[in-house]
């Protein structure tokens, strides 16, 4: 408990001190150079905050839930060897109806159409 306590302590204190330091120690004067984008040399030529469509970050998610759900389904084939193969089965076969639905959804509701 005694060795607990004593890494405990060195690790807040060590932690402390270097979020101190690191706040402290930069010397940050920013001039006009270093808040301008760089654009390879070049000034640039538009702003940088342009409007995002919300279309791509739509299709990124839709992405980025079946890829989840490809990764959760890879171990579906070694289901067999559990004790209880029928569970894992119907659990895997949930998860691709809820998400299955899930894009008929989105599909219904215009979301996967480009033309506006």
């Amino acid at each position: 408990m005694n060795l607990i306590m004593t890494v405990l302590i060195i690790t807040m204190t060590l932690s402390s001190v270097l979020a101190i330091v690191a706040f402290w120690l930069p010397q940050m004067t920013p001039d006009a150079e270093k808040l301008s984008p760089y654009e390879c040399g070049f000034d640039p030529l538009g702003s940088a905050r342009l409007p995002f469509s919300l279309r791509f970050f739509l299709v990124a998610i839709l992405f980025l839930l079946f890829d989840l759900e490809i990764a959760l389904l890879l171990p579906l084939p070694w289901g067999d060897q559990l004790d209880n193969p029928t569970e894992t089965f119907f659990w895997a076969t949930a998860v691709l109806i809820l998400l299955t639905l899930g894009l008929i959804y989105e599909w219904a509701q215009g979301g996967l159409e480009w033309a506006e």
